[in-house]
């Protein structure tokens, strides 16, 4: 049993993401929140971050008035409630906007650059950890160089004992930071300055060099050699067998095909998507259909089969993964599948959420050998590969 006075939940936290700046410093044409960095739009990535951690129950994004379009074709798909507002005409006005958003019944705030789209987890978590025994935290990292004094020549040196690398996110209790913005006049370099000039403490929590802050072309650079450099590749496969039963049609990829017999299952029996789903739940090491749709459940009788691949893909997309491509072999006599293959590559793309031209769909005989050159049943074999940048 728990002590009487330890608490029995945890604290909730929102993650305030400020994204309303210009930011055309590091070129593209584009706020650099919305360029692209290694295949992904950078605001993406930076949703994602606080997304896919357990303790973000809210997130609101800060955006500029006329990005309207820009944000919608950068905005993922989350499982957080998320919320946009409109920014201000200053950083510290567009804090103000998003706190203003944030549920009032939230115990932590976490106020993060848009542009910081790598920020490891461990940092969030060294935040929300400082945040229960302190009014505000925020991670940095120490300042190890030489620090001189000067225009063309140096002038004179500065010590750099006690000095850091400021870092977001800055973390906070709501109702704090909250009055720490509206006292304070505006023109802060940050909000631990605002946080600090209404008096509240803020405790210095590891940064990580990985956190850095797109500003040039430059930094572009070095993001995309480090995502190169932790890129997660999954293959998975997958195989399925189903027998011919009484009926005039199969489903195979989601598309009903004309023939004499029927496959037989507890759901619809689509041995093509369910081949795909195994492949899926195969490269994420998250078992098979089985495992998430147990055929002793009988809600699942007779349930089409694109219910379990959107499971699978929302399972693959929630833990950060992009599905790139899908190879699908389908087994069989009949029914002929050249007819068809062309269809179900359309099918498959769209259920897949990927480009047509990354969808493989083809056949194959046994050379009347075995079950399926029996005609007897249709067999499937599928491949699929799953990126994390």
């Amino acid at each position: 049993m728990p002590d009487a006075a330890t608490p029995t939940t945890r604290p909730t936290a929102a993650a305030v993401i400020v994204a309303a700046g210009r930011g055309t410093r590091a070129g593209g044409g584009l706020p650099k929140q919305y360029r692209d960095l290694a295949g992904e739009p950078v605001l993406a990535r930076t949703i994602r971050a606080f997304d896919t951690h357990p303790r973000i129950a809210a997130i609101i994004v800060v955006r500029h008035a006329e990005d309207g379009d820009l944000f919608a074709r950068a905005c993922p798909d989350t499982e957080t409630p998320l919320v946009t507002v409109i920014g201000g005409a200053t950083r510290d006005a567009s804090v103000q906007a998003g706190l203003a958003a944030v549920p009032d019944d939230t115990d932590h705030v976490l106020i993060h650059d848009a542009a910081r789209p790598l920020v490891p987890r461990a940092v969030i978590d060294g935040v929300l950890g400082a945040l229960d025994s302190h009014d505000g935290a925020a991670p940095a990292l120490p300042v190890t160089d030489a620090l001189w004094q000067g225009e063309t020549n140096v002038t004179g040196t500065q010590d750099r004992s006690g000095l850091w690398r400021a870092q977001t996110p800055q973390g906070f209790r709501l109702s704090a930071i909250r009055a720490a913005h509206q006292a304070h006049p505006g023109g802060a370099a940050d909000d631990v300055e605002v946080a600090r000039a209404h008096g509240l403490t803020v405790a210095i929590t590891p940064g990580d060099e990985v956190n850095l802050k797109l500003t040039t072309a430059a930094d572009f650079d070095r993001a995309a050699k480090m995502l190169g450099g932790t890129m997660d590749i999954r293959t998975g496969n997958g195989f399925d067998v189903h027998r011919f039963g009484p009926g005039d049609h199969v489903m195979l990829c989601g598309m009903p095909v004309p023939h004499d017999r029927g496959l037989q299952g507890h759901s619809d029996a689509d041995v093509g998507l369910h081949t795909i789903t195994d492949a899926i739940y195969g490269a994420l090491a998250e078992g098979d259909i089985g495992t998430h749709f147990p055929p002793s459940d009988p809600q699942w009788k007779g349930a089409e089969s694109h219910i379990f691949l959107t499971h699978a893909v929302d399972l693959a997309t929630k833990k950060g993964f992009t599905l790139t491509h899908a190879d699908l072999t389908l087994i069989c006599e009949r029914p002929k599948i050249g007819p068809h293959a062309s269809a179900m590559r359309a099918r498959l793309a769209g259920l897949l959420r990927i480009e047509e031209a990354r969808v493989s769909v083809k056949a194959t005989t046994t050379e009347r050998l075995g079950f399926p050159g029996r005609e007897e049943g249709i067999a499937a074999l599928a491949t699929v590969t799953l990126v994390k940048p």
